[in-house]
């Protein structure tokens, strides 16, 4: 008898267990999976790699500094700052979750990581080095061959090692276990009423059209001002800057909505300073609606049970240079 109450009950347990996971894959919305590193000495030359400012010519630039790992993967700031002061033409996306993307940057030009992290290096508004240059300051330090021949099995390091390594580390910066993330694996106090209807709201208004799989975003290309014309005050043409295409113009990847309320201000021109005026604009332009006070307060309550585990780890010592490697010109005028 009382083996067969337990058998009962391991099976109401099953049952319900199934039945969780059934509902969470009808959500348009899937959990982030934490990261799974097969190759950590790739993974941690790439996290030095990501840290090194000897990869600019200023020696000053890093991609921590636009993409800060301390601020939501971002820099918050409407442009970012290139190479001698410079203005950058559009926001900085988060580099958090980038792995789940169907492209990189706002007009998808690089198809993944690896082919995203050469191009600041040689941009001359961002770090305004070039790839020979770059090598030449990681073959000159010791600490740096070491490493690469760990990671690779051989001294002489390339760009496409670097980028490789690069995107290796980038792609252990994931952030699972947001309440939402818990809400979907079957915690169901994880959000607050308040929340749920932000999330209902959500559906319900269309959002999940653009804003959905496991980075809530960064799945497809979408013409910014679809109901109503946007007026950016950025120069960036969309997509059409990579297709030719007129009919691309004004197409930008979606972004990912992870996170976002640490990845401010928002949009590929950085117009939106709050996540209340982000809700409200993207309502009216894209889906022609107007939320109420009530409404965007809920919608904005939901974003926010987005954010994940932050990254967390030991922030890398850099290999000391040499004697013999080329030291920056951070205030060199040409």
């Amino acid at each position: 008898m009382k083996r067969s109450t337990l058998s009962v009950f391991v099976s109401l347990l099953l049952a319900g267990s199934t039945s969780l996971a059934m509902a969470a894959e009808k959500e348009p919305i899937q959990p982030i999976q934490p990261a799974k590193v097969s190759n950590p000495p790739l993974v941690e030359l790439g996290k030095k790699l990501y840290f090194d400012p000897r990869l600019s010519k200023s020696g000053f630039i890093s991609c921590n500094s636009c993409h800060n790992l301390s601020m939501g993967g971002t820099d918050n700031i409407k442009t970012s700052i290139g190479h001698n002061w410079q203005e950058g033409p559009i926001n900085a996306p988060t580099v958090l979750n980038s792995s789940l993307n169907l492209a990189q940057f706002w007009d998808g030009r690089a198809a993944d990581l690896k082919a995203q992290a050469g191009g600041p290096i040689a941009n001359p508004g961002e770090m305004a080095f070039t790839h020979t240059l770059a090598i030449n300051v990681l073959q000159s330090i010791p600490g740096y061959v070491a490493d690469f021949k760990k990671a690779f099995g051989k001294e002489q390091i390339d760009i496409d090692m670097v980028t490789k390594a690069i995107a290796a580390f980038e792609e252990t910066l994931v952030t699972p276990n947001s309440r939402f993330d818990k809400w979907l694996k079957g915690d169901k106090k994880a959000l607050s009423k308040m929340e749920l209807e932000g999330y209902k709201l959500f559906k319900d208004s269309g959002c999940v059209a653009c804003h959905n799989g496991p980075a809530v975003g960064g799945n497809s290309f979408q013409k910014m001002g679809l109901v109503e014309a946007y007026k950016a005050s950025s120069p960036a043409e969309g997509r059409s800057a990579v297709t030719g295409k007129d009919a691309d113009r004004f197409n930008f990847k979606v972004p990912t909505l992870r996170n976002v309320e640490m990845t401010y201000p928002y949009f590929h021109d950085g117009a939106a300073n709050t996540l209340p005026e982000a809700v409200d604009t993207m309502a009216r332009i894209q889906l022609g609606k107007k939320f109420t006070a009530d409404e965007n307060a809920k919608v904005v309550a939901f974003l926010k049970t987005l954010t994940g585990d932050q990254p967390n780890f030991k922030l890398p010592i850099l290999p000391p240079s040499s004697d013999a490697t080329p030291r920056p010109t951070p205030f060199e005028k040409k």
